[in-house]
């Protein structure tokens, strides 16, 4: 089935730039991509025709004009129209270029040649229709933690919970490094097509990659037995109120990797995490943005 997409354009001042990616990430966009105009910064956001309507848009754009006045910045130019699904695909990705995440990462897209020569871990990524292509600040802060806590201390039998999957990066990223098995789950049909299919790109097993669409309680379904690690980078409203299921798939010894946060917003969650009997071991932050290391206690 082909999909009609919004292509929203935003040219802003650059300041605004990680404050219009959490906006788009809440509205529900899906490939985002941005370019440098000299001192302004060009933004592309894709979401479904079916998802959305022209009020919807005129909304966003006044939310972003209210955004830039508090900052004391020039009010972004937005614009949208209609496009194709391949034309959406050919729109976006020409933006997007390999990407060396952390010490051992190499995100690549799937659609390039692979480089003759790499001591990189390549990881090959389509994202397709669903968010996560590995250049937001908080899939990298995710992915250097997944690199910290596994391609340290290797664990070949351990067990990890992705919850929000969207491409499917994280969950692959821990493959990569060795873990025995992942449990990915997504509300979002087209991020569970996207994650199988990146699964696949980069030779991962369907049996050591389970990827099911559903919330946090289908996940506590899905799994036979506590997980040894969790990985999350969804919204901090999300995050907020999944944390009191967490304690229901971990072991004594489960760490999660939280992200998806706003400084603003680390407070609070952090309240929350200590409330449900989780420890904040380190906090990294990247612009605007945070990634809790958690311990169970």
């Amino acid at each position: 089935m082909a999909y009609n997409w919004w292509e929203i354009r935003i040219l802003c001042d650059q300041s605004l730039e990680e404050v219009i990616f959490w906006r788009l990430d809440s509205f529900g966009c899906r490939g985002t991509a941005s370019q440098a105009k000299g001192n302004d910064c060009l933004i592309l956001a894709y979401l479904p025709e079916e998802q959305t309507q022209l009020l919807d848009l005129s909304a966003l754009a006044l939310n972003l004009r209210q955004d830039s006045l508090c900052m004391n910045l020039s009010v972004p130019v937005m614009d949208w129209h209609l496009i194709e699904e391949e034309d959406w695909a050919k729109s976006w990705k020409q933006y997007w270029q390999p990407q060396e995440v952390g010490d051992h990462f190499l995100i690549h897209p799937a659609w390039l040649a692979l480089p003759e020569e790499s001591d990189k871990i390549i990881l090959r990524l389509d994202p397709g229709v669903a968010f996560g292509t590995g250049t937001h600040p908080t899939t990298e802060l995710c992915l250097e933690s997944l690199e910290m806590r596994l391609g340290w201390e290797p664990n070949p039998e351990a067990v990890i919970a992705d919850i929000g999957c969207g491409s499917g990066i994280l969950s692959i990223g821990a493959a990569l490094l060795g873990v025995r098995q992942i449990y990915a789950v997504d509300i979002d049909p087209l991020a569970i097509r996207s994650t199988i299919n990146n699964g696949k790109l980069n030779q991962i097993k369907a049996e050591k990659l389970i990827v099911e669409q559903g919330d946090i309680e289908h996940l506590i379904q899905l799994l036979p037995e506590p997980v040894d690690g969790i990985v999350c980078n969804i919204l901090a409203e999300v995050i907020v109120d999944i944390i009191p299921y967490l304690k229901v798939i971990a072991k004594p010894t489960t760490w999660g990797i939280i992200s998806g946060i706003l400084l603003e917003q680390a407070k609070s969650v952090a309240h929350t995490l200590e409330q449900n009997g989780w420890v904040v071991a380190t906090l990294w932050k990247r612009e605007e943005w945070c990634c809790f290391n958690i311990r169970n206690f």
